[in-house]
């Protein structure tokens, strides 16, 4: 799930939530919504630790150590 898709989710749990009056017998509409924002804070955390994870790079390789002898004479 793309992060639109769980922006989408929040909004759209949050409309069903707060502003639908609508009470139907056999769904509670209200519980339906705060499982749509639930899932959709879900997938946001779950997109953004996957996608902190594909960012990070390796750090470069360290430079090789060079070791000079000099020989007084």
């Amino acid at each position: 799930m793309s992060m639109g898709g769980c922006i989408f989710l929040i909004a759209a749990g949050a409309i069903l939530l707060v502003g639908v009056d609508w009470n139907p017998e056999a769904v509670n509409i209200d519980l339906v919504g705060l499982i749509m924002i639930l899932v959709g804070i879900f997938g946001v955390g779950a997109y953004v630790s996957i996608y902190k994870r594909r960012r990070m790079q390796a750090p470069p390789p360290a430079a090789p150590v060079v070791e000079e002898h000099r020989y007084i004479q």
